[in-house]
């Protein structure tokens, strides 16, 4: 198996604002009413009373999440008029599953070893049959 260093915490500048960028992300993405605005927007543009409308809670309430998403630059909130027109940005959902994916494969690469290994081991003389193999 090879060393994945891509799992390491880098040495440079940037790592400690990429992974507060992450961290602000996945708490974002932790509430299921901002998971589900996220999930709203992903089909179009809408206003703020018009994301609220599913949810039983006032505008301000929903006011607050939308600070969250756009803390996390999930959102992007023009102003039209009076009125705030909130659109999805992907480029941290691609962020974060990148992220995610580095582990994907690392643990990919890891039971693919361990399976390499456990029929090795099967395949040694003397090695316990498998359990279908014993009846």
């Amino acid at each position: 198996m090879k060393n994945n260093n891509a799992l390491k915490p880098a040495e440079n500048e940037g790592y400690q604002s990429d992974t507060a960028h992450l961290d602000r992300v996945f708490h974002a993405l932790s509430d299921p009413t901002r998971r589900a605005i996220v999930q709203r927007l992903s089909g179009s543009s809408g206003t703020v009373s018009m994301l609220a409308e599913p949810f039983d809670m006032s505008l301000n309430a929903v006011s607050k999440h939308l600070k969250v998403l756009e803390g996390a630059k999930l959102i992007n909130r023009d102003i039209v008029g009076r009125t705030s027109v909130c659109s999805l940005n992907i480029d941290p959902l691609i962020n974060a599953n990148e992220w995610i994916q580095q582990y994907t494969q690392f643990w990919n690469e890891v039971l693919d070893s361990l399976e390499m290994h456990l029929d090795a081991d099967e395949a040694e003389p003397g090695a316990p049959a498998k359990k279908d193999e014993q009846s």
